[in-house]
């Protein structure tokens, strides 16, 4: 990839193209980000040349080789060898010596995910962080998705429902009652998203909120809009 004039987080390499690669790359490509992708599959890296800026077949992940294709020009890097451990660290050590700002690689194991964190990587667990969101789906009626930020902070979208139909923000006073913060509310029926929330905003049964808080406080909120 030729160097350019770039925004901080503008280039983005992507380094394996199975299912999470190939969404990673597709996506960032999608949002108007140049992508660099490699892969050793030549029937992976043909699909890719449908949205990458760049997609190269690599037959090795030596610092030579990416070097030659340019990963050093990116701004951050994703590693998605999860399942091939050695070839994921490896890999992962040569593009942090390649001098890139922000490396990131996917992991399967916490093992795996320790030994990256070592050597200087992001580490991202997408079959973990899948199975957390589901579980978290499947015991919360009312919590439709979810982020965890951290170990006790989450961002959570729950349903409405009858016990805050019709009140303004400021009269449910969610904040003051259960130590969440308010920072899009989506509507039912494709009426779109509001991300402006004022204290006069209405609250409907039906729409969806989306909060932010510690996960105690959330579980509260859920239990009190369960009570409908």
């Amino acid at each position: 990839m030729k160097k350019k004039q770039r925004e901080s987080g503008q280039i983005f390499g992507v380094i394996g193209l199975g299912r999470f690669g190939s969404a990673l790359a597709s996506t960032l490509a999608e949002e108007g980000k140049d992508v660099l992708a490699l892969d050793r599959d030549e029937a992976k890296i043909r699909l890719a040349t449908e949205y990458a800026s760049e997609a190269m077949v690599v037959h090795s992940l030596d610092k030579k080789t990416l070097e030659e294709c340019g990963v050093q020009n990116c701004d951050t890097v994703i590693v998605c060898i999860g399942s091939e451990i050695d070839t994921s660290i490896l890999t992962t050590l040569n593009v942090i010596s390649l001098g890139i700002p922000r490396v990131i690689s996917k992991a399967v194991s916490y093992e795996q995910g320790l030994v990256l964190e070592k050597i200087g990587a992001e580490v991202v667990y997408p079959e973990h962080d899948r199975a957390v969101r589901l579980a978290h789906q499947l015991v919360s009626s009312r919590i439709l998705e979810y982020i965890s930020l951290s170990n006790d902070i989450d961002i959570s979208e729950l349903k409405l429902t009858g016990r805050v139909h019709g009140k303004t923000v400021l009269e449910a006073d969610l904040r003051k009652k259960f130590g969440v913060n308010i920072i899009a509310l989506e509507h039912a029926n494709g009426g779109g998203t509001t991300i402006e929330i004022s204290p006069q905003t209405m609250l409907t049964q039906g729409d969806s909120l989306v909060v932010v808080g510690r996960r105690d406080n959330i579980h509260r909120l859920e239990l009190f809009l369960s009570k409908d």
